[in-house]
């Protein structure tokens, strides 16, 4: 079962305060389906919302649209609108709205019809939901979720474009998730509902139409912990969100060539599960780290820090990245392929610290 690396017991512990298991145990999942993403999101929020009167959904078209990418369908009908709120088209108005709802004592998830729109609201993400803990001593908090699409999803010109989960993540008091799938996508959500800090949820909008066998148990998939996707020996390969699949595929494309690579999704860039990297590096010797994001400052060179600083007795070769380029996202799709991260460019990476390019 996908998120199972970590024993029982201590994801138990980890959310203790919560009545709901953490993972379904396996003996009372016997009620897999296949659904999209965007149903593995509409069932963690309308089952999360049956189970707690203080959360509600707001955003752009959310309501009576069914939501711009069709996540909301059918919760206007089933909860009404004073929880399922469409909005203006205003940002920074209705962020601020859901950070002074989660204050007093709501828990709010406001949508962002894609988080590139999130930058007219950062002000009252980052000055307002980030620090209210802080500079409150203690007396008020955020639980509140920003969701919605991160990165590219085609031609849709650079300010649609970009990938701002290390922005987020480099700020203290959020929390920042990413999931590559529909199954991480229903467990990560709720746990991220239930959070009492600001949670980042970061999806694509290409991977809405994605399918996979999700329980309909309920099971929550604790925020902090990555996942080894694949097994390997050779080399290990760090991914999150949708770059998974190329770090799943070419994997696969290595392993016809002989090549073992164990591939971990993070699943959180905030907070990050070095040890679960770290131990895959003392045991395949090499890393290399797929990301979507522009170079500097990045997850991937924030992992490299740690990484060297953890385990550089056991590096057998450079860590290497695979980033977007350094620049804005082109409109032409010949140019798009170039820049973002792709199978090939992981592939040679690969190659590159297994010393065989």
């Amino acid at each position: 079962m996908p998120g199972c690396q970590r024993s029982k017991n201590s994801v138990e512990s980890f959310y203790s305060e919560h009545r709901a298991p953490i993972f379904a145990p396996l003996r009372t999942i016997v009620n897999m389906r296949e659904i999209q993403f965007r149903e593995a999101l509409r069932e963690a929020l309308s089952e999360e919302m049956r189970r707690d009167q203080s959360v509600f959904l707001m955003g752009e078209e959310v309501a009576e649209y069914n939501g711009a990418y069709k996540v909301s369908q059918g919760m206007l009908a089933e909860f009404g609108p004073e929880r399922v709120l469409d909005t203006p088209i205003s940002e920074l108005g209705f962020a601020g709205i859901g950070v002074g709802a989660a204050m007093n004592g709501l828990r709010p998830v406001i949508e962002f019809m894609t988080f590139n729109f999130s930058l007219v609201a950062i002000d009252q993400i980052i000055n307002g939901a980030a620090k209210i803990l802080s500079m409150s001593g203690g007396q008020y908090s955020a639980p509140i979720v920003f969701r919605g699409p991160t990165g590219n999803a085609g031609q849709l010109g650079a300010q649609h474009s970009q990938n701002f989960e290390n922005w987020f993540a480099n700020c203290p008091g959020l929390k920042v998730v990413v999931p590559s799938n529909p199954y991480d996508a229903k467990g990560l959500l709720k746990a991220s509902i239930r959070d009492n800090d600001p949670v980042i949820f970061m999806e694509s909008e290409v991977m809405y139409g994605d399918k996979m066998e999700v329980p309909q148990e309920e099971y929550i998939i604790p925020i902090g912990l990555a996942d080894i996707k694949k097994q390997g020996t050779d080399v290990t390969i760090v991914s999150f969100g949708k770059i998974m699949k190329v770090a799943l595929a070419a994997a696969a494309e290595l392993e016809k060539e002989g090549i073992s690579a164990e591939v971990i999704d993070l699943r959180t860039v905030r907070p990050i599960d070095y040890a679960t990297v770290v131990e895959s590096v003392k045991k395949t010797n090499r890393l290399v780290i797929v990301e979507e994001a522009w170079p500097l400052s990045s997850i991937a060179t924030e992992i490299t820090y740690h990484v060297q600083k953890h385990a550089f007795d056991y590096l057998d070769a450079p860590i290497h990245r695979v980033n977007s380029f350094d620049v804005p996202l082109p409109y032409a799709p010949t140019l798009i392929e170039a820049i973002l991260p792709n199978i090939p460019k992981t592939v040679k990476a690969v190659k590159a610290v297994m010393y065989r390019d």
